[in-house]
């Protein structure tokens, strides 16, 4: 698979986007979320497929606001919080430059108010449906995050001074759903912006 031939289907409820997948595997519960509201609630339902950088260029214009979300009260929170881990609170983009950063389950439980349900905070990021906008994709395992400060931390002596010098293909990403090859892609886009 060359690096640019990713493809992404972006599923839109009345404009607002309820599902970014590498797939067509979410149509069946937009379906079922359609199909649970009257009928007057929903007037269109749009799919398209968009390449990676359409995909970047999208997620760096989306606001909250622009997302047709549907989930539990605790999900919604978890989400929130992952798309705030790229976004400000007015919305507007963090950019690569500024210093996007992968975290860990405990950290992004420690941030939902949670740092007791680790476990929880973990189903939310793997129900989100709005894949890349909502980084679930930064959300690695707690030994990663330790590995890269114990590079980072022995890398400042040298010329390099910890600065991307870990390599992703070195670290345990965790699971993904459309598999960790995708995931390290979509990571790399996300900090470096390539």
């Amino acid at each position: 698979m060359k690096r640019n031939d990713n493809k992404w289907v972006v599923t839109r409820i009345d404009g607002k986007i309820a599902s970014v997948c590498a797939d067509f595997r979410h149509l069946g519960k937009i379906t079922e979320m359609v199909q649970s509201q009257p009928v007057s609630a929903t007037s269109e339902i749009t799919v398209s497929k968009i390449s990676m950088k359409e995909l970047s260029d999208l997620s760096l214009k989306t606001k909250w606001e622009d997302l047709y979300i549907s989930g539990t009260p605790f999900q919604v929170n978890v989400w929130k919080n992952l798309y705030h881990l790229t976004h400000r609170e007015d919305g507007t983009p963090i950019l690569p430059e500024e210093g996007i950063k992968l975290m860990s389950y405990s950290q992004l439980a420690q941030i939902c108010d949670n740092p007791r349900g680790v476990r929880a905070v973990a189903h939310a990021v793997a129900c989100n449906m709005v894949a890349y906008i909502i980084p679930c994709h930064l959300i690695v395992p707690k030994d990663s995050i330790d590995k890269i400060l114990q590079i980072r931390t022995v890398a400042e002596g040298t010329i390099f001074k910890g600065t991307d010098l870990y390599l992703l293909d070195s670290i345990d990403v965790g699971e993904y759903e459309y598999g960790s090859a995708l995931k390290r892609r979509v990571i790399e886009l996300q900090l470096y912006g390539r």
